[in-house]
């Protein structure tokens, strides 16, 4: 089963990270999200992948070229207008053969992709959607199902005394080719806008829908694993800090200590608070102390006599001497 990365989004809830780079860059834990991604597709053996791009598409294709750092053959699907979430996946249909995957490249999970493929197999329904059971439906678009999963409805961001389940869509999917067959005629997108491409096309208002019309069976593959779309600055600083904390099974890239002292503590400082990652290369000057969560990005520079507590400093910042950060994202531009 062939894969596809969805990596061509703005990311404007991101910025002004998403200024200077794609949503799929951002690092969690050193590491650009998109390549937590990459690894697990390797890991559970779908080798054959392809990523659609539009936001400086020279990054991606720059950091992770063939793919095969993180055990994927990786190829490129370049969109001079942003065909939508489904839209993007027809451009490169004939990439994707009879069966395959779509994930997103901007969210961060641990999902089983081989249960969720041995799922897909077992029944006769054109796809397969992951979903997660959530406290905060306002949050979601959520799934309605019946007894054996089969999906029969979906309720957008509903209040918590109006939601008919608790199912979040992961955005994680698994079709037959013949889901092409209910996406819309080229320009007749409900969820296009003046101005989009005639080959625009949403997954939401476009292809599910049709299927719901034509009561066409597709199903509900419920995780417990971690996910979580890292869509705005809150949701980095969680899925950093649950990756420091190892409830999201990511690699790391540098040394995790229990909170990080330079030079001679106070007599009367407390003790140090982690967890802390050091990215590789990074520099700390002397008095610096550094308390848990926070992350230390690659050839970052902390300046001595700093403070830092519950903080992401990426991979290149500086921070000046005797600076204070608490509970701030520090970035870098070229």
């Amino acid at each position: 089963m062939r894969a596809m990365v969805l990596a061509a989004g703005l990311g404007t809830r991101l910025r002004p990270i998403t200024f200077d780079m794609p949503k799929p860059m951002v690092p969690v834990l050193n590491r650009p999200v998109m390549e937590h991604i990459l690894r697990l597709l390797g890991k559970h053996g779908f080798e054959q992948t392809i990523a659609n791009l539009y936001w400086f598409p020279d990054l991606i294709e720059g950091h992770f070229g063939d793919g095969s750092a993180c055990g994927v053959s990786l190829s490129y699907s370049r969109e001079e207008a942003l065909l939508g979430t489904s839209g993007g996946v027809r451009n490169a249909a004939d990439f994707l053969g009879d069966d395959f995957l779509v994930i997103s490249g901007d969210a961060l999970t641990d999902i089983d992709l081989t249960a969720m493929r041995a799922f897909h197999e077992s029944h006769d329904g054109i796809a397969t959607l992951a979903t997660k059971r959530v406290e905060d439906t306002t949050q979601f678009g959520v799934a309605i199902t019946d007894a054996e999963g089969r999906i029969g409805g979906f309720q957008e961001k509903p209040q918590p005394s109006e939601a008919l389940s608790d199912l979040a869509n992961c955005g994680i999917y698994m079709f037959r080719k013949e889901i092409f067959d209910y996406f819309p005629p080229p320009g007749t997108s409900k969820a296009a806008k003046p101005g989009d491409p005639a080959g625009f096309a949403d997954w939401a208002m476009d292809v599910f829908p049709r299927l719901l019309e034509g009561d066409v069976p597709f199903y509900s593959h419920e995780i417990d694993a971690y996910w979580n779309d890292v869509g705005n600055l809150d949701e980095l600083r969680e899925s950093t800090y649950d990756a420091l904390s190892g409830a999201v099974q990511v690699e790391q890239v540098g040394e995790i200590v229990d909170g990080f002292r330079s030079g001679t503590a106070d007599e009367d400082e407390p003790d140090l608070e982690g967890p802390v990652l050091l990215g590789p290369g990074c520099e700390i000057g002397d008095d610096v102390r550094i308390d848990g969560p926070s992350v230390i990005g690659d050839g970052a520079k902390v300046g001595s006599g700093s403070r830092i507590k519950d903080s992401i400093v990426l991979p290149g910042a500086q921070i000046p001497e005797r600076s204070v950060l608490i509970g701030a994202i520090l970035g870098a531009r070229d």
